[in-house]
C-alpha cells in the first residue's frame, strides 16, 4: 500500500533510493522487501530486434490481448492491455464526469489520489456495506466503488458474489465498481473476469505475478461500452513490442504460474513463521507479502523498521500504524539468512 508522504505525496515501496537516504551507513547489497513483486521472475526469452525497431501491429496487440484473455479465463472482446495498471488508475477517473467515490480502504494509495485529481470527492469505507453512504454523516451514494481484491496490504477478500451485487446496485444508477485484482493471479479467489457485471472494470496486473514490473504491463477487463472507452482512452501504441513480446509469452505458460502460486505459498509459510518468532502478529497478505503487526512485541515494535534498515533490509511501513510492517518475500537464501539473522536480534 502507498502512504502519503511529504507534502501530500504518495510513498511507494521499490524505493531504494530513500533507503539509502534514510540507512546511508547500512552494507550492501540492499534486500527490498518493500513491495509485492514476485522476487523470483519470469524466465523472459529472448526477442527479435523487430520488438525494438518498429511500431507493434494491431495483430501484435490482439495476440497479447488474447493470451491475457486465456490466461484471466475472459473474453478477448473485454480485455485491453495498458503500460502498467498505473496507467489504468490515472485514465479511468477521466472517463466519467466528477461524482461521489468510496473506495474500501484502507489500501492502495493510489485509486483515492487518481480520483481526487479528476476532481471527484473521495471518501474511504471500511466495507462494501458502507458504500451507500459514503460516510456516517453523508447519505449520498458513491457513483464508484473501488475494491481492491486481495487488498494490499492486509489480503483481505470479498466473496465475487458480494462485489457482483454491488456492482448491479451502482449499475441501476449509472455507477461503476472498480475492482483492483493485483494480486489475484497467485491467489485461490474468485476472479470478475469471467463475466465482468455491467459497470464493472476489472484491473490485472502483469508485473507483480511475473516479477518483471519494469516492462510496464497491464490489462483492464470490462463489457462495452466501458472497454471500448478504455481503449480509446489508452490510445494506441500505448504497449511497446517488447512488453507485448514477454507479455504474451509468459501469459500463456500456465505451468509456470502454476509452480510459481504453490513456491511462492511455500515461501509465504516461511515468512510467516520467521515474523511470529520474532513477536509479530500476521495481520495478513497475499502468497507475495506478509503485514505483521509488532505492537504487542516490545521493546520498541516501531523500531524494528530501523533495525531492519540499518542491516541494510528496507521493508514498508506505515505512518498511521508504525508498529506494523508489510515484508515482501527474500529473493534468495542468502537474503532469507540476513533477514532472520536481524529478526532473532530485535
Amino acid at each position: 500500500m502507498a502512504s502519503e508522504g511529504e507534502e501530500g505525496a504518495i510513498r511507494h515501496g521499490g524505493d531504494l533510493g530513500e533507503a539509502r537516504r534514510l540507512f546511508p551507513q547500512a552494507p550492501g547489497p540492499w534486500i527490498d522487501l518493500s513491495t509485492g513483486i514476485n522476487p523470483i521472475p519470469y524466465p523472459w526469452p529472448a526477442l527479435e530486434a523487430s520488438a525494438f525497431t518498429r511500431l507493434p501491429a494491431r495483430a501484435d496487440l490482439a495476440s497479447l490481448e488474447d493470451a491475457a484473455a486465456r490466461a484471466y479465463g475472459a473474453d478477448p472482446a473485454h480485455v485491453v492491455a495498458a503500460p502498467g495498471t498505473q496507467a489504468l488508475i490515472d485514465l479511468i477517473p477521466r472517463l466519467r464526469p466528477p461524482g461521489r467515490v468510496a473506495v474500501l480502504g484502507p489500501t492502495y494509495a493510489e485509486h483515492a489520489a487518481s480520483w481526487a485529481r479528476a476532481g471527484h470527492a473521495v471518501a474511504t469505507v471500511p466495507d462494501l456495506g458502507q458504500e451507500a453512504h459514503m460516510t456516517a454523516t453523508d447519505r449520498a451514494a458513491a457513483d464508484v466503488v473501488v475494491a481492491v481484491n486481495p487488498n494490499n496490504p492486509d489480503g483481505r477478500v470479498i466473496p465475487a458474489r458480494d462485489l457482483a451485487a454491488a456492482s448491479a446496485r451502482l449499475a441501476e444508477r449509472g455507477g461503476w465498481l472498480v475492482v483492483d485484482e493485483a494480486f489475484a493471479d497467485l491467489e485461490p479467489v474468485e476472479s470478475l473476469c469471467g463475466a465482468p457485471p455491467p459497470g464493472c472494470l476489472v484491473l490485472r496486473s502483469f508485473g507483480k505475478t511475473y516479477g518483471l514490473a519494469g516492462l510496464r504491463l497491464g490489462f483492464a477487463v470490462a463489457a462495452e461500452p466501458l472497454i471500448g472507452m478504455l481503449r480509446r482512452g489508452i490510445g494506441p501504441w500505448a504497449v511497446s513490442g517488447p512488453a507485448i513480446a514477454v507479455g504474451r509469452h509468459a501469459l500463456a505458460d500456465a505451468a509456470w504460474r502454476r509452480e510459481a502460486a504453490a513456491a511462492r505459498g511455500r515461501d509465504a509459510a516461511r515468512l510467516d513463521a520467521l515474523l511470529l518468532a520474532a513477536g509479530g502478529r500476521i495481520v495478513g497478505g497475499t502468497r507475495l507479502f506478509r503485514t505483521a503487526d509488532f505492537a504487542d512485541s516490545p521493546p520498541d515494535p516501531a523500531g524494528l523498521f530501523a533495525q531492519l534498515g540499518r542491516a541494510g533490509i528496507f521493508v514498508r511501513r506505515f505512518e498511521a500504524a508504525p508498529a506494523r510492517l508489510r515484508f515482501g518475500l527474500p529473493p534468495d537464501e542468502a537474503a532469507w539468512t540476513r533477514l532472520a539473522a536481524v529478526l532473532r536480534a530485535r
